[in-house]
């Protein structure tokens, strides 16, 4: 075994692209920083990769909608080459047999395919959901209020929550109170009549969760996306050219250019402790680094049980740690197609942009239902991209690339998923054939991961892409869990800076930026 003395004022634990977002920040800061990567590639879940000869495709996430505005100016990401147009904005398309539905925009400033009424019952609802959204939003861009030892900043942080609460009036602040804890099929049910636009809905409250559109606390989900923005306007998402790929490489651009020292293949197998403090890292290699700082942008549960082991930390800890839901129940499906497919009752502009298989509320209740006993979705809901319309250079000439989320397929099916896997694409496919009539016939190669593989690939155990449940009690104070929602660990010198912190999963980089703000903070 190597060893070395401290010749790092932190080491971040991780490529994603919040580990690059926290290992940037720090260097900016005029700190020495080392990242190391388990892969042999950066960027996590948020890759490009290519899937089959001439395909390629961004591997988990394939939409931008949450990327911090903090983040994008902190590390200047616009310079080191991410570009956000307004005219890159895609839309929302609720496909269904009775015609699509189309929300244009920033989530639905426009909608075409519906009726009159149900455009004005819109417009109040997106204006109201985007107000309440609002009150959320300054949460995300900062640490939760420690309750018990608050600071000055965290109470004016939480007097800023409380007037924008009170900005809302009266009438809006009741009813803000009233269904923040709903479920979003009673409230869209109150104000809403078409099935296509309530199951659009449903599916974007519920997806990445183990919810129901019934399930208690399931209108946070769409509160939690309409907090995000992208180039200034909330609920707008775009596919970045080149895929996923492209804004990691913009992040690891600032990263390098701030002086961060990355090394790929280089998997951490120890946070070194002594005498109750993080104080370094053993490399699987052998090699020991030492260093001011710990940040582990990995999840939670393999940063404590895994790499510090838990006789470093009290038990009570420990037990929280382990009680993290983050069981996924998301798969991704690839498909490399002959050509473009054809969604019916969809013009050109349509296909550029976001598909979403849930005709109804209903529909999507009925396809969460078998995954409570661990089986998968007969009927499943999902969210299709074709992003070489877009960018050519994902595809071979005249070749298309199908980028799906499906939903229900959870991790642990009851039949194993290498029985299930293919009983699952079937399913899938004859769902895309209904929409899209000689899809089936077109695919040249397809891929689908279940949450199981995307654990095995991309190092997210339960294949959970928010690393633990987004749900009330595992949000805010209680992320990654309660007492411990700032990034800090009962280790001195030991931070939490990945999706499994607060706020939460998304291409956001918020975990890794409040992070690393908290330890420049806690040193200045």
């Amino acid at each position: 075994m190597t060893s070395s003395e401290v010749n790092w004022d932190a080491i971040v634990i991780g490529g994603g692209h919040n580990g690059l977002v926290a290992a940037a920040t720090l260097a900016k800061s005029g700190r020495k920083v080392l990242l190391l990567e388990a892969g042999n590639d950066l960027g996590g879940a948020a890759r490009t990769e290519e899937f089959a000869p001439g395909f390629r495709v961004s591997a988990v996430a394939h939409l931008l909608n949450r990327l911090h505005p903090d983040v994008v100016k902190t590390l200047e990401l616009e310079r080191h080459g991410l570009k956000v147009e307004r005219a890159d904005f895609v839309p929302s398309v609720a496909l269904s047999k009775d015609g699509s539905l189309v929300l244009h925009g920033a989530y639905g400033e426009v909608l075409t395919g519906a009726s009159p009424t149900e455009q004005s019952a819109w417009k109040e609802l997106r204006a109201q959901l985007l107000r309440y959204a609002g009150v959320l939003k300054p949460f995300l861009s900062r640490r939760p209020p420690d309750l018990a030892g608050m600071s000055i900043a965290e109470m004016t942080g939480l007097g800023q929550t409380a007037l924008a609460l009170k900005r809302l009036g009266k009438e809006d602040m009741r009813d803000f109170l009233r269904v923040l804890l709903m479920n979003v099929y009673d409230l869209l049910d109150e104000q809403l009549s078409d099935d296509r636009l309530k199951g659009l809905l449903a599916f974007d409250a519920t997806l990445g969760s183990h919810l129901g559109p019934r399930s208690p606390t399931s209108l946070l989900g769409l509160y939690y996306r309409l907090a995000g923005e992208i180039g200034g306007l909330a609920g707008a998402q775009m596919l970045p050219k080149g895929g996923m790929g492209a804004v990691v490489a913009a992040i690891r651009a600032a990263a390098e250019q701030a002086g961060v020292s990355i090394r790929p293949a280089s998997p951490v197998a120890k946070v070194i402790v002594e005498n109750g403090r993080a104080v370094g890292v053993v490399t699987q290699g052998g090699e020991t680094l030492r260093a001011k700082s710990v940040v582990s942008a990995i999840n939670p549960a393999t940063t404590i049980l895994d790499l510090v082991g838990p006789r470093e930390v009290d038990t009570g800890f420990v037990r929280k740690v382990k009680n993290i839901r983050m069981k996924g129940d998301a798969a991704k499906l690839h498909l490399a197609l002959d050509r473009p497919p054809q969604f019916s009752g969809v013009d050109a502009a349509g296909h550029k942009g976001r598909l979403v298989i849930a005709p109804s509320p209903d529909h999507v209740e009925r396809a969460f239902n078998p995954s409570k006993y661990g089986e998968f979705s007969p009927e499943p809901v999902m969210e299709i991209t074709l992003p070489s319309l877009a960018d050519v250079s994902l595809a071979p000439s005249g070749a298309c690339v199908l980028s799906a989320v499906v939903q229900y397929a959870p991790y642990a099916l009851r039949a194993g998923w290498a029985a299930g896997r293919p009983q699952f694409l079937k399913a899938i496919m004859a769902q895309l054939e209904t929409y899209a009539p000689g899809i089936g016939a077109t695919v040249r190669h397809a891929e689908l991961l279940t949450p199981a593989d995307i654990e095995a690939r991309y190092r997210m155990p339960g294949g959970h892409w928010h690393h633990g449940e987004l749900q009330a009690d595992q949000m805010l104070m209680s992320r990654p869990v309660s007492g411990w929602s700032g990034y800090d660990t009962p280790l001195e010198g030991l931070f939490l800076a990945g999706a499994g912190s607060h706020p939460g999963g998304g291409i956001s980089g918020a975990p890794g930026l409040n992070a690393a703000r908290r330890i420049i903070a806690m040193r200045a």
